[in-house]
């Protein structure tokens, strides 16, 4: 039962910080490196204890973790230098990526990619139309009503991740029930 509890933890520990990522990029378009040390270390501590406890069919092989986690590095490092997401873009996506297989990380990639869409249609939206009158000084909604293209990948990376731990099966019956 430890090791169910210290898994949940660790789970929604990183879909917390996620959400903390999200609600900062949105604030200040800024990611502290810590919440992307915060996700590394959960899925780390999940990793160890589940394998150590003898329930290593809950995460794949850890090099198809790593895997994951290098490619998203590649892919996000190629948009960071084209200018299209930022450097803490990159590393928290990197950081989440741990936490899904290679094998599922096309379903990250893609609920990433949409919402970070969804979100450059809305930034458009507020740089043509500018309908908030004073927004928050430094948010993201100022600076692109003030003719800024920028966008809180955060919130797309979190949303991503949220959306691809359903589809990794960590909360089914099945899992959860092997723990019993």
């Amino acid at each position: 039962m430890i090791f169910l509890i210290i898994f949940l933890i660790c789970m929604f520990l990183t879909l917390a910080v996620s959400v903390m990522a999200g609600v900062s990029d949105f604030k200040t378009l800024k990611i502290p490196n810590m919440y992307s040390v915060y996700v590394i270390a959960a899925f780390l501590l999940a990793y160890v204890t589940l394998y150590l406890g003898g329930y290593d069919a809950v995460f794949d092989d850890f090099y198809m973790h790593l895997l994951s986690m290098g490619l998203t590095f590649l892919v996000t490092f190629i948009l960071f230098a084209l200018k299209l997401i930022g450097a803490g873009d990159s590393k928290f996506a990197t950081a989440c990526a741990i936490w899904v297989s290679l094998k599922y990380m096309p379903i990250y990639l893609f609920f990433m990619t949409l919402f970070g869409s969804v979100l450059g249609i809305v930034a458009l939206y507020l740089k043509n139309k500018k309908p908030f009158k004073s927004p928050a000084q430094g948010s993201w909604i100022e600076q692109v009503q003030g003719g800024a293209s920028k966008v809180p990948y955060g919130i797309a990376i979190a949303v991503g991740l949220a959306l691809s731990f359903m589809h990794t099966g960590y909360l089914t019956t099945e899992v959860l029930s092997s723990f019993l």
